[in-house]
C-alpha cells in the first residue's frame, strides 16, 4: 500500500504519529468511451468559453458564482488557508460507539504507527476497545477539512471520514404518518422469516457479479480475435494541445487492417465460443 498522507494523532498531551493510507479500492473493469464507427478514443477538451483556447491543467484556477457574479481563488489564495497546513488530526471527543449514525460514515483509511516505539499508539488503540467509544477527530486532507470517527479494527486504527450534518437529508414520507395496525400473528411470521434467513455476515462470500460477467465477455471477445491494437489511437494526448492526434484516421485504419489479417488467418474452427451467460 501507498502512503497518502502524514500526520500526528493529538489528544491533550498524548501525540501519536500514524501514516494514512486507503483501505479500499475499486476493482470495476476500466471501460473508455470510444467512437462506434471506427473504435477511436473520445477525448473531453478543457476549453474557455470567452477566447475559446484549449487550456493546460497548469493555467486553470478555481471560481465561485454566486448571483451573477464570479469570484476567482488562484492557487495561491487556497495556499493561502490555514486549514490547508495542518498535519494533525485532532481528536474533539469521545463518544459512544453506537451515537455514531451509520449513514454518515463515508471514505476509510488506515492508521500505521510511524514512530520507533507504537506505545501510544497501542495505548490509544486499547483505551478505545476497553471503553467502547469512538474518537471523533477532525483534520484536513486535500484541502479540505474533514470531520471523522476513529474507531478500532483487529489490531489496526480506522480513520473513517463522516458526512457533515448539513450533508445528509431530513425525509418527510406522508405514508409513514399514517397509522398502520401489525397484528401479533403478521409479526410472528415476520419474525419467523427473518430467523429462517439468519447467518453470520461473511463479505468473502459475496463477489460482484456484473463485473465478474463483464470480465468473461471481454476475454471471449479477445479469444474471438475481435480486439485490435489502437496503441496509436489511445495515446495520451499531450497537454495544452488541441487534443487531436495526428493521423488519427489513418493510424486506426491501419490497426483495423491488421486486425481483419490476423482474424483471417486464424482457423475457424479453433475460435473458442462465447460462454453463455448464466440465468438462473
Amino acid at each position: 500500500m501507498r502512503t497518502i498522507w502524514k500526520g500526528a494523532l493529538t489528544f491533550g498531551l498524548v501525540n501519536v504519529p500514524v501514516k494514512v493510507y486507503s483501505a479500499t479500492e475499486d476493482h470495476d473493469v476500466p471501460l473508455h468511451q470510444v467512437h462506434d464507427k471506427d473504435g477511436g478514443r473520445i477525448r473531453y477538451q478543457r476549453t474557455c468559453e470567452i477566447c475559446g483556447e484549449t487550456v493546460a491543467y497548469s493555467d486553470i484556477d478555481k471560481a465561485y458564482v454566486d448571483d451573477g457574479h464570479t469570484v476567482v481563488l488562484t492557487k495561491d489564495d487556497l495556499a493561502a488557508l490555514p486549514s490547508e497546513k495542518s498535519r494533525e488530526i485532532d481528536v474533539v471527543e469521545f463518544v459512544p460507539t453506537e451515537q455514531v449514525d451509520l449513514l454518515t460514515l463515508d471514505k476509510p483509511y488506515y492508521l500505521e504507527p510511524d514512530s520507533k516505539s507504537p506505545k501510544a499508539y497501542v495505548l490509544l488503540r486499547k483505551t478505545l476497545e476497553q471503553s467502547d467509544r469512538t474518537a471523533i477527530v477532525r483534520f484536513t486532507l486535500r484541502q479540505k477539512t474533514r470531520l471523522a470517527a476513529l474507531r478500532v479494527r483487529g489490531d489496526v486504527l480506522v480513520l473513517q471520514t463522516l458526512l457533515w450534518a448539513d450533508e445528509v437529508r431530513e425525509v418527510d414520507f406522508p405514508a409513514l404518518k399514517e397509522d398502520v395496525r401489525i397484528s401479533k400473528k403478521e409479526l410472528e411470521l415476520s419474525q419467523s422469516l427473518v430467523e429462517s434467513y439468519s447467518s453470520d455476515f461473511d463479505p468473502e462470500e459475496f463477489v460482484d457479479e456484473y463485473q465478474k460477467e463483464l470480465r468473461t465477455l471481454i476475454d471471449a471477445k479477445i479469444d474471438a480475435g475481435e480486439g485490435f491494437d489502437a496503441s496509436d489511437a489511445f495515446g495520451e494526448a499531450e497537454e495544452g494541445t488541441s487534443g487531436e492526434v495526428i493521423d488519427l484516421m489513418e493510424a486506426l485504419r491501419a490497426s483495423v487492417a491488421k486486425s481483419k489479417e490476423k482474424r483471417a488467418s486464424k482457423d475457424e474452427g479453433s475460435k473458442k465460443p462465447a460462454p453463455k451467460k448464466k440465468t438462473g
